[in-house]
């Protein structure tokens, strides 16, 4: 990854998701850049294996593994308040899990996991970390989007998708309701009169990761041997707007992705979004639901 950041030794970083993929090269990163990096993930063991892979990489690195399922409000309550008990400060809580068209799930909560997992779960962990993020001078929250949020709507009649499920369209649904929420929480955190944190949104392009491991096998070998050399990146590459997104100069931008070809692939930098995306009207309806839903109500 050639992009240059300061170093960020003494900060403090959760990344969700950091045993594979975006999450894992996320937090390579960081830890190359010497932040403490809690690699906050589903299963600890896949976690831990992880760790090791970074430190056979970067041996001075300090990292450790928590363990967190964001499908899963009780486990994100659990990890808030373990993670609270150890550190006094977050400089970066970058919301990066995910999961991309499973069959249809409800989560143990009774929500559809993909609104449930990638979104609800991070809504709760942020407003959960936010006293301690807010007293953590320059720090930030970055929220993973995704190009699919141009295919998005809120269904407020049918947000758990109990009516007819569709893959795709749960999927792009939790993308757009996670760009809404990054927008929401700035404009809440100015509002407020605070400067910390920081709330921006990313998205990788098109990263070959685990994340497609619901694809038809069929569908994931031609992507994979036909367009894939043409139209995707590495999951290095897809991790770029994420680190631009928490440690470089954000300059007016909210959101970030790559900039090359309809923004699949190419250098990282300020990304493109739907008008929908940026509907204020939208993002208090969304959050005024969400507090509903996860049964906590942000200060």
């Amino acid at each position: 990854m050639s992009d240059h950041y300061s170093n960020q030794e003494g900060r403090v970083v959760i990344v969700t998701g950091a045993n594979t993929g975006l999450g894992y090269e996320t937090a390579l990163s960081l830890a190359e850049h010497k932040a403490k990096v809690i690699m906050a993930c589903r299963n600890l063991l896949k976690a831990e294996t992880a760790k090791s892979q970074i430190l056979e990489q970067v041996p001075a690195a300090t990292i450790e593994c928590m363990e967190i399922d964001l499908s899963i409000l009780e486990s994100v309550r659990q990890f808030s308040r373990a993670f609270q008990s150890k550190f006094d400060r977050l400089d970066l809580l970058i919301n990066n899990a995910g999961v991309m068209t499973p069959p249809y799930t409800q989560t143990t909560d009774g929500f559809e996991l993909q609104f449930g997992a990638n979104y609800l779960g991070h809504f709760l962990l942020t407003g959960l970390l936010l006293p301690l993020l807010s007293k953590t001078v320059n720090s930030r929250v970055v929220t993973l989007s995704s190009l699919v949020h141009r295919n998005g709507k809120i269904d407020f009649e049918d947000l758990q998708f109990e009516k007819k499920y569709n893959p795709s369209e749960a999927y792009a649904q939790s993308k757009l309701a996670c760009l809404l929420f990054s927008r929401e929480l700035q404009r809440r955190i100015t509002a407020g009169g605070h400067s910390n944190p920081i709330s921006v949104a990313a998205h990788p392009g098109i990263a070959i990761t685990e994340l497609s491991r619901h694809y038809p096998k069929w569908l994931w070998l031609l992507i994979r041997y036909t367009l894939a050399p043409f139209l995707t990146h590495s999951a290095s590459e897809g991790a770029r707007p994420t680190l631009l997104a928490a440690l470089g100069d954000l300059g007016d931008a909210d959101y970030f992705g790559p900039t090359g070809f309809k923004e699949f692939t190419g250098h990282p930098g300020p990304a493109a979004s739907t008008d929908l995306s940026k509907d204020e009207a939208l993002a208090r309806k969304l959050w005024k639901v969400s507090e509903e839903l996860v049964g906590f109500k942000y200060l």
